[in-house]
C-alpha cells in the first residue's frame, strides 16, 4: 500500500497544523508513476513486539525524529526490536526534493540547540554500543549544519562514553570547510551515501553532484585516515550493472572502506517508479564482486540500508582493518 503523499484539511475548515502540511509539495504536479508488486523477498510484518513499542517511547519521551520512520524503513519492525534506531537531527524537513525519499520537503524551523544533549541521553537510555546519526539537508545553513552535527557527536560522547559513533551526513555542497568541522569532531564512521549512478542523478538526486560526493568521503580520509568511511548504493532505479561496477571503481579510488547496496522502494506513486527489483542471488553476485574490489566490509541484500546491522558490521569492520593491517 502507497504511503499517502498529502493530508487531508483539519474539521471544521480550520487550517492545517504544521505537521500536517503537505510532505512533498514539489511532487504534487508530477503524474503518478506505476507501482509494481513487491516480490516475496521484499515483504515485511508490520512492527507489534514490546522492543519496538519501548524504543518508540524513548523516542517520543526525548522529541526526536528518526530516519526508521521519516523515510519508511521496511526494518523498522526488527531494528527497533533491538533498540536500534538511527537518530535523525536538524528537524523532519529537508530543503531537497529527492525523487526517491520520502522524508518532508520544506523551509525547515530554526535549529534546537538542546537537540544534541537529547540524543545523547537517549542513546544511552537505550544503552546502544553503537549509534547511527543522520540528518536532513540543511541548505539554509551557512555551514550546512556542520557545527551541529559535531555538537551531537560530542554529547553522546559525553553521555555514551564506550558507544561507537556512525554518521551518515549531508553533502555540505558549496558550504566551504564545513566538512571538516564534522571530520574533526571524530566520529568512527563516516557515512554518505551516493544513491545511485552519475548518469540517474538529474532524475534521482537533482539537488547533489556525484563527484562532490565523491570527493567529501575522499576528504575524509585525507584529513583523518583513522576514520573508516562508507557510501551506500540504492538499485533498481534504471541503472546497470556495468554502471554500479564503475561506481564501485570509483568508491575505492575515494578509499572508501565500507560498501552497502539495497533494493529502491517507492514511497508512493508521485515519487521516482521502480525499474526492477533485483533478486537475492543478484545482490549476492555484487557482493562478491565488491568484495573483489577491495572493500573492507560489504552488505548487499534486498532489504539492506545504510544503518540496517550497523553494530554488527562496525565490530567486523573494525576486524577487517585489523586482520589486514596484520599481513
Amino acid at each position: 500500500m502507497p504511503t499517502l503523499i498529502d493530508a487531508k484539511d483539519q474539521p471544521n475548515g480550520a487550517p492545517r497544523l504544521p505537521e500536517d502540511r503537505p510532505r512533498h509539495p514539489e511532487k504534487q504536479n508530477r503524474p503518478d508513476t506505476p507501482i509494481l508488486r513487491k516480490p516475496s523477498w521484499i515483504r515485511v510484518k508490520a512492527p507489534t513486539s514490546e522492543g519496538y513499542l519501548e524504543t518508540r517511547k524513548i523516542v517520543r519521551d526525548a522529541r526526536l525524529h528518526t530516519v526508521c520512520e521519516e523515510a519508511g524503513c521496511p526494518n523498522i519492525g526488527e531494528c527497533w526490536t533491538k533498540k536500534h534506531a538511527t537518530m535523525m537531527i536538524m528537524g523532519d524537513t529537508c530543503t531537497r526534493a529527492c525523487s526517491f525519499c520520502n522524508v518532508r520537503t520544506g523551509l525547515p524551523l530554526a535549529l534546537d540547540p538542546d537537540e544534541p544533549r537529547r540524543v545523547g541521553e537517549a542513546v544511552a537510555a537505550m544503552g546502544l554500543s553503537h549509534v547511527v546519526i543522520t540528518s536532513v539537508d540543511r541548505d539554509d545553513l551557512n555551514d550546512g549544519g556542520a557545527a551541529h552535527f559535531a555538537a551531537t557527536v560530542l554529547a553522546i560522547r559525553a553521555a555514551a562514553p564506550t558507544a561507537t559513533i556512525e554518521i551518515l551526513t549531508p553533502d555540505f555542497l558549496r558550504k566551504g570547510r564545513a566538512a571538516e568541522i564534522v571530520i574533526d569532531a571524530k566520529p568512527d564512521v563516516f557515512n554518505h551515501n551516493l544513491e545511485t549512478v552519475p548518469r540517474l542523478y538529474l532524475a534521482i538526486r537533482p539537488g547533489s553532484r556525484y563527484y562532490a560526493s565523491l570527493r567529501l568521503l575522499e576528504r575524509v580520509k585525507e584529513r583523518d585516515p583513522s576514520q573508516f568511511t562508507k557510501s551506500g548504493l540504492m538499485v533498481g532505479l534504471g541503472e546497470t550493472l556495468d554502471e554500479v561496477l564503475q561506481v564501485m571503481d570509483d568508491m575505492r579510488v575515494a578509499g572508501i572502506d565500507f560498501l552497502t547496496i539495497g533494493q529502491y522502494l517507492q514511497p508512493t506513486r508521485k515519487h521516482a517508479a521502480v525499474d526492477r527489483f533485483w533478486s537475492p542471488e543478484e545482490f549476492s553476485a555484487l557482493e562478491v564482486a565488491a568484495r573483489s574490489k577491495g572493500f573492507l566490509m560489504v552488505s548487499a541484500s534486498p532489504l539492506t540500508r545504510s544503518s540496517y546491522h550497523a553494530g554488527e558490521d562496525f565490530m567486523r569492520l573494525r576486524a577487517a582493518r585489523e586482520a589486514s593491517l596484520g599481513r
